[in-house]
This record gives C-alpha cells, structure tokens and sequence, in this order.
C-alpha cells in the first residue's frame, strides 16, 4: 500500500514541480519563440575608466586670451580640446566621426561620459543630471562694453549618430560674471532633432561681463549613467563688432572622413592585397565642404598617397577649378584613384597616407582677424596593409550585442587566396555593468552556400576592457586555423549580461556581412547599417589542414534525458570532448569519453542549468542546455 505524504511533503513536491516545469517552458520559450526578442541590437558606449590624456595632465596657461576666440577643433590632434583655448576635465571630447554634418573637420560631443571615459553616476542607470561641460579659458573683455557689439556664435547638434537626448535633458550656455557668478544665457532641450547643425548667436550685453577674467560655458543635463543624450557643438567664434546677422564667414572647410582606400576594407592583409592589388582598391575617395559664405566661391582641390614611413609619393591629383555655391552649402570631391604601388613582397607592412585639401586664400580673409582659416582645409587618412582585415574604421558610436545565451554572432571576410587565421583583435566597449573576466567562446566558421556552416575552431576566452577609447584586445588562437576562402568570425553569448563589441556607425562596409544564429539556423543581418569592431590576424603555420570533408555532429542528437538524474548520454561516435558550463560562464566540468563511448556520469553536478558543449577535437561542434536534477 503506498505511503501516504504529509501536507508538508506534498507541497515540498508541488513546489519542486512547478519550478522544475516553469524552468523547462522558459526553456522551450527561448529556444523556440528566441528570434521574437533575442535579436542584436545596439547600445550606447559607457562606465569602463580609460586612460586620462597626457594634455589633460599638463600644465595651463594663466593669462586671459585676448579677442578674437575661435576654435573649430579641426587642429586639434587628440580627443581632447586644445588646453589653450579650454579648461581641463570637462568630460567632452573631440572627433570627427560621432556626426555626418558637421561643418568642418571635427567637433566637440557631449554625453554622459567624464573625461576619462567613466559614468558620472555608475550605480543608478536611471540617475539624471549635469554631465559633460566645455569652459573656455579666462578672455580679457576688460575696456569693452555692450557698445562694442560682442557675440558668441557656434553650430550645435542633437543626436547625430549617438543617442537622442529625452525631453528633460538640455544643453545650456552660461557666462562668468565679474563677481564670479555664473548666468544663464540659451538652453536647448532635447527631442529636437534635426540631421543638420544649427547656427546660434548670443549677445554679450551685461556690463558684468567686461572684465579681464570673462569665461564661458556649455553644459549637459541628461543621463550621468554612459554614452547617452548626445549634443555636438562646432565652430565656436566670440569677438567683437559682430550682430545678430552675422552669419556668414569666408572660409572654405573640408567636412567629412575620407572614405576607405580599398574596395571591401578599412584594412586587409598586405600579402592578399598583392595578389591583385587594382581589385582591392576603390575606384575613388571622396569627402564633401562645406562654403560658410553666401557667396560664390572658387577653389581647387588635390589629393596625395604616400607611404607613410618613407614618404614615397604613389599618386598625385590636382583638380581644375571649381565653383562652390555660397550659403552655407555641401558639396561632395571624388578623385579617382590610381597609385603606383610597387609591389614588394618582402614587405610585412605598408602604411598609406591620403591627404585630401583645397587650395584656397582662406588665410587672407578679415572676416575673423588674425585667424588663418587653412586649418580646416585638409583632411587625411591612413590605410594599414598589415596582417589583419577590418571594415571599421578605429571609432566605435556604439556597442553591438545579442541578449539570448548561447546566441551566436559572426561577421563574414573574404579572401584572395588560401591563408592562416591566427586569431582576433576585438574591440570591447562597456555598457552599465562592468563585466571583465566574464567567459565567452570565439569561434570561426568556414562557408557553405553564403553561410557558416561548420566550426573551424573556437576558443574560451575571458572579457577584457581596452586601456584607451576604441581599443582592442587580442585573442590568440593555440594553434592557426587553415582557411581557404570565405571565412566568418564572431563570438557565442554565453552569460546573462551580454558581451558588447563596439559597433562603427560610420564605414558601411560590413553591413552586408553580419550574421546571427538564435538556436540552429543561420539569418543574415539586415537592419544594422555599420560594420562590428572584430578584425581577424592572419599568419602562423596551421597544424590541420581543412578538408571539408570529415563528418559534422548533429546538433539535434545532443544531449539526452533532459532533464537529467546522474547519467548522459548522446547518439554520436565523433564525440572526442565534452566541457559543461555554469550559467555564470565557468568551466564546471571536463567529459573525455573513450573510444565508442555514448555515455557519461555527472552525478557530482548540483541541480541547476548548465551548457554543454561537445566537440570531435578539431572542428565540428554542438551546444546545448541541459537541466541536472
């Protein structure tokens, strides 16, 4: 006759069945219904801490600067604005690639980053507040007066390709008083957005205001919790004998980056480079200027290549004369492109050196005195022909990740002829939780029919934060990988807290290459519109040679019952290593069968979930989520 259980004991099982059977629908709902809410998606950069600037650790001058100010930022050389014309610490930094119109070579970003590259506020997400601030140096206005007609005038942009500020974040301008106080001049909220840059004026009125010792600044009010709430501002210009209308200066400005020297890449290796050298480069490059006049305006334009180390010359172009309409319009360069590389085989490395300008007579122009606007006539760029492939260009607007564990993410290459793959330069972006030594798994694919289709080699590796900004960490593999044509890299989610690879909004030439796996089956990225910051480096001596040819595991026959009591087991002869994971991402246990073996005990696991991954020892690959009770 069965015992029967006490109120006690039959509600110890209820309990235990019910979260055994919400434990297994969650399962069913990820595995099954994942792709309804498991895709990748983008997040803004923040909280790792980053290196501080030499420039910000340097001394800075004391003495007031005399009129006129301007800045454009387009000589400065770091991310940092130029110490003579700025206070330190104010957490903006300078670039030319977190916006598309700017109106001409860099700008300034505000977002909710300090100086070094951490939150204001780490352990709120949600905390709201003053964040980045830019505060010019001490400006003498002493002997002036509001007769003298003295304006502030700077371009400012929501957005651009960072994250919308909310309708409770701004961006404010305040002037230092002579009695040290600080008063508000202009605010701007947030969503207001435009694709442009918008011009402003603001007249300094108050006899405050004229003394030796005058400062200005701009400040943020959004999210202190990472890159969020994003404001840009350009061509900050504060003198006197100015109106309301003065709008229009004569200058000629080169805008945007130019666009990639080679066809499919930002960068590629240079031994596959040489095997057709007019295959691989782009046909042209091109950027766009931008006439701050409203009157007609003629200029020529000229490109230089050339070996960045040596300074041999490669090609040369002068364009005939051009006319650029005045009022503040854009117009775009192309120059077409025909280097005379020699080709030398002996080399290991080549850096090109692009520099695009416009000749012009901007340093002759009153319009501001004693400024030589040339400074923002040149842009350049270079192109690394190294060992590894890239379709980023260095600059990261945003993190990319994949949210469902055991998701995968691969970005596609091509080569021109059979190679080693050594391992994985990748750049590692923070978003809200640090998570440095979490575990996830690197692989590479080789291709069939457009797609991954099985795993050449993979690796277990631990989260690493680069030291400085757009940074990346390199994983080696233990052994190069032979590949032979087309190839995919990428990475399996295996944590809760998604792994984040920052993502570059501005070269679009990855975008055709992204491709994600939920559970069995490959789909090809289409809504992302930029290139993932992961560049394989090629080189070493493969132990293997890849056939294509051995047998793949199934992916379906693993691993049986589920759950499980104390004993595995799977339908497959090909199975040489089997290694279980915590949820967390450690490594909890390593299975190695003997030969014809099917079976294997894990009575020393604890209840819970766990992932096991099997493999045949060189390529072949499965993973699965076994629940142990």
């Amino acid at each position: 006759m069965p015992q029967m259980k006490t109120a006690h004991n039959l509600k110890s099982d209820i309990e235990k069945n019910f979260k055994f059977w919400t434990t297994t629908l969650l399962l069913l709902t990820v595995f099954q219904f994942g792709k309804a809410y498991g895709q990748i998606k983008l997040v803004p950069i923040g909280t790792n801490s980053y290196a501080e600037s030499p420039d910000l650790q340097s001394a800075r001058i004391q003495a007031s600067r005399s009129l006129p100010f301007f800045d454009d930022f387009s000589t400065t050389t770091t991310r940092y604005p130029d110490a003579t014309l700025w206070m330190p610490g104010g957490g903006v930094y300078v670039n030319n690639t977190m916006a598309t119109t700017q109106p001409s070579v860099n700008m300034v970003t505000f977002d909710g980053l300090n100086a070094s590259g951490t939150p204001y506020e780490y352990l709120n997400q949600l905390s709201s507040g003053l964040a980045d601030t830019l505060t010019s140096v001490p400006i003498n206005l002493a002997g002036l007066s509001p007769a003298d007609s003295v304006y502030l005038s700077f371009h400012w942009l929501a957005k651009g390709l960072g994250e919308l500020p909310d309708s409770d974040d701004s961006l404010t301008l305040e002037f230092l008083d002579k009695n040290n106080q600080w008063t508000f001049m202009w605010a701007q909220k947030g969503l207001v957005y435009d694709t442009l840059f918008t011009q402003k004026l603001i007249a300094v009125k108050k006899p405050d205001f004229f003394y030796d010792g005058f400062q200005f600044r701009f400040r943020a009010y959004g999210k202190r919790s990472g890159g969020y709430d994003t404001w840009h501002l350009d061509y900050i210009y504060l003198n006197k004998g100015r109106s309301a209308n003065d709008r229009y200066v004569v200058d000629l400005a080169v805008r945007t980056p130019l666009t990639s020297f080679l066809k499919k890449y930002t960068s590629m290796p240079l031994k596959q480079y040489w095997v057709n050298p007019a295959l691989a480069t782009a046909a042209q490059v091109e950027t766009n200027i931008y006439n701050f006049s409203n009157k007609l305006n003629l200029t020529t334009y000229s490109l230089r290549i050339e070996d960045d180390l040596t300074r041999e010359v490669y090609q040369t172009f002068k364009s005939d004369s051009t006319e650029v309409i005045g009022g503040n319009v854009v117009q775009t360069k192309r120059v077409a492109l025909s280097p005379k590389i020699p080709q030398n085989t002996a080399l290991k490395e080549l850096k090109l050196k692009l520099t695009f300008w416009l000749n012009t007579s901007d340093q002759n122009t009153t319009t501001i005195p004693s400024v030589d606007l040339r400074r923002n006539d040149t842009v350049r760029a270079r192109t690394v022909l190294s060992d590894y492939y890239a379709y980023d260009d260095g600059t990261a607007e945003y993190g990319v990740q994949i949210s469902q564990r055991l998701a995968r993410v691969v970005q596609r290459f091509v080569l021109a002829k059979p190679d080693t793959l050594a391992g994985l330069n990748m750049s590692i972006v923070p978003f809200n939780k640090d998570i440095s030594g979490q575990a996830f798994t690197i692989q590479v694919w080789n291709n069939k029919n457009g797609k991954p289709d099985q795993v050449l080699v993979q690796k277990s590796v631990a989260a690493r934060y680069p030291e400085q900004r757009d940074g990346f960490i390199q994983y080696a593999f233990d052994s190069p990988v032979a590949v032979t044509d087309t190839f995919y890299v990428g990475w399996i989610q295996i944590n809760e807290q998604p792994l984040s690879i920052g993502f570059d909004r501005n070269s679009l030439l990855g975008k055709e290459n992204v491709f994600f796996n939920l559970s069995n089956e490959w789909v090809k990225e289409t809504s992302l519109k930029g290139s993932i910051m992961i560049r394989p480096y090629m080189g070493g001596k493969a132990t293997g040679v890849v056939t294509g040819n051995e047998p793949a595991i199934d992916n379906n026959a693993y691993f049986f019952p589920n759950p499980n009591k104390g004993v595995i087991n799977w339908k497959s002869s090909y199975v040489k290593k089997i290694e279980i994971y915590a949820l967390q991402g450690n490594l909890v246990k390593t299975i190695t069968p003997e030969t014809g073996s099917q079976s294997a005990s894990v009575s020393d696991l604890v209840d819970g979930m766990y992932i096991f991954k099997a493999s045949d020892g060189k390529r072949s690959f499965a993973q699965k989520m076994l629940i142990v009770k």
